[in-house]
């Protein structure tokens, strides 16, 4: 045979093996040279597609024979080489990343050493051909990197160079053209783009601009004169944090030459607002929203701008990025190439982790060591931003001692007081009725629980216009409809009564004279108060946040945080200040512990085991609820079911439809699916089938429900 080929077009092109190995090898190489592996970079490239040799493989190719594994080829010879990182990536480049097992494991497991041991028995296809037409070099390893746990991380984004530069090189010669890239702007523009939009806040009018453009300004100098490392960015609500650590992402990116900003953020409402704020200040060509909301349809339906965002989304190539924190983690534990493929994209940049006490509990300390991986090696700054902020430094600490772990705007360096804005007051346990009554009292009140059945059994005893409820058994496109009428009637002065779960209290931009939380976590109970007198307009005396213990007995999800949340209203009179803050949070930690903090074992599993990529995969869900997902057929909802019903599956469809779904618990579930009030389809996707179950006032009925809604 002359050639041996990798590719053939339907118009009958043709790629050879060396040729796609060689332009392969050059992207992996450019990629990984972003965080100093571009040697590396260069031997996972060429040796991905050594099994592409074969004559097994040419039989596939050219008379649509059987398929061949010509994966392990590759990895056998890097393996053979002393090269386990890049031969851990070359094995999982279609598959994904495989656990190492052992050395005794047989030919035909599919572990690592399952592979190597078929390779070394001789059974794979005769593929020596390779070593005709090129070599391999053998590059150092990288020698800051501790083999095991640091090992699996360095694997992870040396595979994601590998797997975005196979499949780009692929898709491009496929099509015959080269991607179509994001428009190229550099930092020092985009930091004037923002320098131009803050530009009319100078001078500041009033004490509380003042503040705030203080804070900006500091944030902007402490960009300009630090190195990328870990900082802390502890802002109280009102004092302009979202603007404020932009600024310090583009000032230290433009400084340092790093090539993008990243926001990690925890609810996907947060995320529509940022990223919409992010487009106002720097345009809409260079911010990318990722989330499951937001997907780029790549069938029948594409346009070239969509193709081209479709990509940025698998990616990440784009100079700023808005994702969740469920995105970004769970693709750093992740093993498939579609998830990992835009990991080495996240190295020389700035993340925000915006309002960082959230980040996941039961999953803490694999996150936070994460993140200090990034610093520590990938040349990374990660801000952790909140009003918040939680006591995670003895975490970084351990993981990372030589890094310190810097405020960038310490509270002396600002006037606190000037952002308190409301009155907090403990009214003690309160019926449903009791609460009802005093909300009755109020034109305009927002009263904030832990349940959604809480939620339901408030809202329905109160009577009269302007009563509202708000929870996640409404479709979002309802509950954002009825967000709109809430801030009409707020601006218009117009009664107006909110029960809501907590899916209102952090980051929507709504403004009460008087708020009611039941009691949770002290986070949560300050982020449900940044929603009363969020404007400063009104005296503190009069805008009260009142705290009170629910009818019936605190659910177990939150038990440990209101415990916490107790004793920090206990012992500190002020619970807006740092220092009831920071122990709330170290109380939290500390009832909680650290194996709470891991529970499933990641980081142990990660020290006793050789490379387990898939089972930490595997593992690793921040939303491990069992929940299934309701399609409600009203107003836009219905045509689209009926498109579903069609037989139609694009992307398209299914981001339309998120608007219109509804997450409900298996035993709800159930519960709805044996009365028949539900329709299955062939493709998985369900339908309520019985309209008259979802209310206008408060969304998808609970009475087949045990009460177990407890999430959002």
């Amino acid at each position: 045979m002359e050639f041996f080929l990798a590719h053939i077009t339907e118009d009958g092109r043709k790629q050879t093996v060396l040729q796609h190995l060689e332009s392969t090898a050059q992207r992996c190489s450019t990629s990984a040279r972003a965080f100093c592996a571009a040697e590396q970079g260069e031997l996972a490239g060429l040796a991905h597609d050594l099994g592409k040799y074969s004559n097994g493989f040419q039989n596939r190719l050219l008379h649509d024979g059987r398929k061949v594994d010509h994966a392990t080829a590759g990895a056998f010879e890097c393996f053979k080489l002393g090269q386990p990182y890049a031969a851990f990536a070359v094995a999982g480049h279609h598959s994904g990343l495989p656990d190492g097992g052992s050395q005794t494991d047989p030919p035909d497991s599919s572990s690592f050493f399952g592979r190597m041991n078929r390779a070394f028995q001789g059974r794979l296809p005769e593929y020596a051909a390779w070593q005709s037409e090129l070599t391999l070099p053998t590059p150092p390893l990288p020698n800051a990197i501790e083999p095991q746990m640091e090992g699996m991380f360095f694997t992870r984004m040396l595979f994601s160079c590998l797997v975005d530069a196979d499949y780009s090189d692929t898709a491009e010669f496929m099509a015959n053209s080269p991607h179509m890239a994001y428009p190229n702007i550099s930092m020092d523009a985009l930091m004037q783009r923002l320098q131009n939009y803050i530009s009319g806040w100078f001078p500041p009018k009033g004490e509380l601009n003042t503040q705030r453009c203080s804070i900006l300004e500091q944030c902007i100098q402490k960009g300009e004169r630090r190195a990328p490392g870990l900082y802390t960015l502890t802002v109280p609500t009102g004092g302009g944090k979202t603007v404020a650590s932009l600024a310090f992402a583009l000032s230290q990116a433009k400084a340092q030459g790093l090539s993008r900003i990243i926001y990690v953020i925890p609810y996907t409402s947060i995320i529509e607002q940022t990223a919409q704020k992010f487009r106002e200040i720097l345009g809409e060509d260079y911010v990318l929203e990722h989330h499951s909301g937001v997907l780029y349809d790549m069938d029948q339906e594409a346009t070239p701008e969509s193709s081209r965002l479709a990509r940025a989304t698998e990616t990440w190539d784009m100079p700023v990025i808005v994702t969740t924190a469920v995105q970004f983690f769970e693709s750093l534990f992740s093993c498939r190439p579609s998830q990992c493929r835009k990991l080495h994209n996240i190295a020389q940049s700035v993340i925000v982790f915006d309002e960082a006490q959230m980040l996941p509990l039961p999953y803490l300390r694999p996150c936070v060591w994460s993140i200090t991986q990034l610093v520590k090696h990938y040349r990374v700054s990660a801000v952790l931003c909140t009003a918040t902020q939680p006591a995670l430094t003895p975490i970084f600490q351990e993981f990372a001692p030589e890094l310190p772990v810097t405020e960038l705007c310490p509270p002396e360096q600002f006037l606190w007081d000037v952002f308190r804005r409301v009155t907090f007051r403990q009214a003690g346990r309160m019926t449903y009725e009791e609460l009802a009554t005093q909300l009755q009292e109020q034109d305009q009140v927002l009263c904030i629980v832990n349940s959604r059945k809480s939620a339901q059994e408030i809202f329905l005893r109160l009577e009269g216009e302007g009563c509202f409820h708000l929870s996640t058994l409404m479709y979002p496109a309802h509950r954002r409809a009825k967000l709109e009428e809430i801030r009409r009637r707020l601006d218009k002065g117009l009664p107006c009564r909110v029960v809501s779960t907590s899916l209102i209290e952090a980051g929507v931009d709504v403004d009460f004279p008087a708020v009611y939380r039941e009691e949770a976590g002290l986070d949560s109970i300050l982020q449900a108060a940044g929603r009363c007198n969020r404007e400063g307009k009104r005296p503190l005396e009069r805008s009260i946040v009142t705290v009170f213990q629910g009818e019936g007995s605190t659910p177990p999800l939150f038990a440990t945080a209101v415990g916490a949340g107790r004793d920090a209203m206990a012992h500190y009179e002020d619970i807006t200040s740092p220092e009831a803050v920071h122990a709330y949070f170290t109380r939290l930690l500390d009832l909680k512990g650290a194996e709470a903090q891991d529970v499933q074992q990641i980081l142990p599993l990660m020290q006793s085991e050789l490379f387990p990529f898939r089972t930490v995969s595997e593992r690793f869900h921040l939303i491990d609820s069992p929940t299934v997902t309701v399609y409600i057929p009203k107003d836009e909802g219905a045509g689209l079911v009926e498109r579903l019903r069609s037989g139609e599956h694009s992307r398209n469809l299914y981001r339309q439809l998120g608007q219109y779904g509804v997450s409900i618990y298996e035993q709800h579930f159930n519960a709805l699916d044996q009365a028949g009030d539900l329709e299955r389809l062939e493709d998985g996707s369900v339908i309520l089938s019985t309209p008259d179950l979802y209310s206008e006032y408060t969304g998808l009925s609970l009475k087949a429900d045990s009460g177990k809604g407890l999430f959002i």
